[in-house]
């Protein structure tokens, strides 16, 4: 076995350091108790660096990560790998594009995935635009084969599922996207959560997700995953990747919205939310 050049040392270190930084960053942010939640990057074709069993996200160091090969033995680390490990080899083997995952219990997002209800509704264009719907993965025990088996049908034409009565699951090109789409999972769980006691969660109309539409589009999310990402239901615009085994057969929408439009849009549904809550207007 050859010695790894000092450049893939500070790779590993690099990743390393990044795994306890988001660790850190869902612990403080409430995403889970205790040990919950799990982390892991894709250094190669056939090595992912992961979080251990039995230790707090909030506590990570380095030297607690451990490496383990696509069929989950470990190559490096003294701990064992959390037992959700199965759930992210998963998704790396369908996924090639995918770098870095995210595993944890956000309160809102999970009180979804508790109640069973998907994410799959237009109602603020940040979601539709950055996050596309997120199902809900049917109910597998957890460290159980059953849990990667209960993911593998939303993995190529979504960003992330909702795990029945557990948790929530987003990956990405990074672990950074990974991060950044749980964010965004959860703050859409938590305004839609809200919305609903307001009696008030009213959904975009079809034209207005169609704009939305062509404009993730136009930013090019479209094609940064083989499969697309499937839009919530009711519009048949949103994959425009012809790779995609498990969506509608669609014209793709040639309709084209500059900037402006997209800021006339957001301030549209920001005025409603203010109305209703009956907030001052921020100037």
């Amino acid at each position: 076995m050859n010695e790894p050049t000092n450049e893939q040392m500070q790779k590993e270190a690099k990743i390393k350091q990044d795994i306890c930084e988001i660790g850190r960053k869902v612990y403080e942010k409430g995403f889970g108790a205790a040990n919950d939640g799990n982390i892991s990057v894709r250094l190669s074709t056939n090595e992912i660096w992961i979080t251990p069993t039995g230790v707090s996200k909030g506590a990570l160091q380095p030297e607690m990560l451990v490496k383990v090969n696509g069929q989950g033995e470990v190559l490096e680390g003294e701990l064992r790998p959390t037992s959700e490990m199965k759930m992210h080899l998963k998704v790396y083997e369908m996924r090639p594009d995918i770098g870095g995952i995210v595993h944890v219990h956000p309160p809102y997002a999970t009180a979804f995935a508790i109640a069973g209800l998907p994410l799959d509704f237009a109602t603020l264009p940040e979601s539709v635009v950055l996050l596309g719907t997120i199902p809900v993965a049917k109910y597998a025990t957890p460290s159980s084969q059953a849990l990667p088996e209960s993911i593998a049908s939303h993995v190529m034409n979504h960003q992330g599922v909702l795990l029945e009565n557990h948790g929530a699951l987003t990956w990405g090109k990074d672990l950074q996207t990974a991060y950044y789409l749980m964010e965004s999972l959860e703050f859409t769980a938590k305004i839609n959560w809200i919305a609903r006691q307001m009696n008030g969660a009213r959904e975009l109309s079809v034209e207005r997700v169609q704009e939305l539409v062509a404009l993730r589009e136009k930013m090019g999310f479209m094609g940064e995953t083989p499969a697309g990402v499937i839009c919530p239901p009711g519009i048949d615009v949103c994959s425009a990747s012809e790779q995609s085994t498990s969506i509608k057969e669609s014209q793709t929408l040639t309709v084209k919205i500059d900037e402006q439009q997209m800021e006339q849009i957001v301030n549209r549904v920001t005025e409603a939310v203010i109305s209703r809550l009956q907030l001052p207007k921020i100037k």
